[in-house]
């Protein structure tokens, strides 16, 4: 018989990620315990940044109770316009994907990072007895043997369980107990992000500017407003960072171009280096690994957060139906399928953000041409338009069951639905 401190899977940490893994896990009816750090009002109130959710990731949330409470504080993304503002000798056109154009009302939401922990966090706590909350300094130690895997906590408690879901970042201590290397490579770029308000409406349309030293993306948050991911060489960056609001706020004034006219009410200046890292597998004696202790990618296309509930989706159905067959929830075989389920998307993306960023920041002359042809032949070619704006979205197939509407999907799943 198991003891209180026994469960069929144990996530280590309580990000967006980390969150959202202990809620659709815990659907399956498996006992499942979310290590967190003891939650602090003050830090999560300070965060301003936001992620932007394709229709998959919102339907994921709609699934594990979360959606409902953070819509409001969320903004639709109805289109996405490109310009180039790279100075390069074949200037591309101005291109704008519409949601329409793939029969979807939207490609998805901006939604603050602040309300989805808030709304995650709420589902976690009305779920019921299958999931506990521990708040936790952290785990100290992990031991796998051929049968359960065991994780100490800070304060000296030990845990055990058929699985750890690593949720626990690029710094990941279930990655390193896993014993999984890692190739990283990190960009001469750093990116600012902030949020401010502007006076011309946004109409829910993103825009990137490319330019030579990166992208500079707005996305839109409700009424005018709008968040921002601005690309440098990191003494540009940090020095973006320090000059005054206004000295800033003109700046990006004259750098959109006149896009959404007079710029106020700037938020709080964040910048971070630009890194891209994968893991060689993503699961390994007894522990899988979702979100940023998998996988790191630049803001750029909007595949990080994106990727991670992808990760979640996909390794929730495996874990359902391992349940449902009696299997070992933490075995060599439901890993490797877990693996090789994800690794084909993870590596595909990356490959992608990377070609586009190193299109934008080459000197080469052919490969601005192929780039500003490129361009030109998404303006010109609809069909190939809808195939880049399907295929950036999400694979090719069908998504996880947790990513499909309700009336679709697998009514295991619906039975431990929850909403807010």
């Amino acid at each position: 018989m198991r003891n209180s401190s026994d469960y069929d899977a144990i996530i280590v940490g309580a990000g967006p990620t980390g969150l959202a893994a202990a809620l659709a896990v815990a659907q399956s009816d498996l006992r499942v315990a979310l290590i967190a750090a003891p939650h602090n009002p003050a830090a999560a109130g300070a965060d301003t940044r936001t992620a932007a959710l394709f229709k998959n990731s919102l339907t994921l949330l709609s699934n594990i109770g979360a959606w409902t409470a953070c819509e409001p504080a969320s903004a639709p993304l109805n289109a996405i316009r490109l310009i180039d503002d790279t100075g390069a000798l074949l200037r591309a056109p101005e291109v704008v994907f519409q949601a329409s154009e793939i029969g979807h009302d939207l490609f998805g939401y901006n939604v603050p990072q602040q309300a989805l922990v808030a709304a995650l966090r709420q589902a976690a706590a009305g779920f019921g007895h299958g999931l506990t909350v521990i708040e936790s300094a952290g785990a100290q130690d992990i031991a796998v043997d051929a049968d359960r895997a065991s994780l100490t906590l800070a304060e000296g408690q030990t845990l055990t369980t058929q699985l750890i879901i690593g949720a626990d970042g690029r710094r990941s201590i279930c990655r390193h107990a896993a014993g999984i290397a890692t190739a990283s490579h990190t960009y001469n770029q750093a990116a600012l992000a902030c949020t401010f308000k502007h006076a011309v409406p946004h109409h829910g349309i993103s825009t990137e500017f490319h330019r030579r030293a990166g992208p500079m993306t707005t996305v839109p948050m409700p009424g005018r407003a709008s968040s921002l991911i601005w690309v440098e060489h990191p003494d540009v960056a940090h020095r973006l960072a320090s000059i005054s609001a206004a000295d800033f706020l003109h700046t990006l004034e004259d750098n959109l171009q006149g896009l959404l006219g007079k710029l106020s009410d700037l938020g709080p200046r964040v910048v971070f280096p630009l890194s891209m890292m994968s893991s060689e597998s993503m699961g390994r004696k007894r522990i899988a690994l979702v979100g940023e202790a998998a996988h790191v990618a630049p803001p750029i296309g909007a595949q990080g957060l994106n990727l991670s509930f992808r990760d979640i989706a996909t390794l929730a159905d495996i874990l359902r139906t391992a349940k449902l067959e009696k299997q070992d929830l933490g075995g060599d075989d439901l890993l490797r399928r877990y693996d090789n389920a994800r690794h084909g998307d993870v590596n595909s993306r990356a490959r992608a953000v990377d070609l586009l960023n190193y299109s934008l920041t080459s000197q080469l002359i052919p490969v601005q041409l192929l780039r500003g042809a490129g361009v030109h032949a998404l303006k010109a070619l609809s069909p190939l338009r809808r195939r880049i704006m399907a295929a950036g979205l999400a694979p090719a197939g069908d998504p996880p069951p947790l990513m499909r509407e309700a009336d679709t999907r697998d009514a295991t799943f619906a039975s431990r639905r929850t909403t807010l």
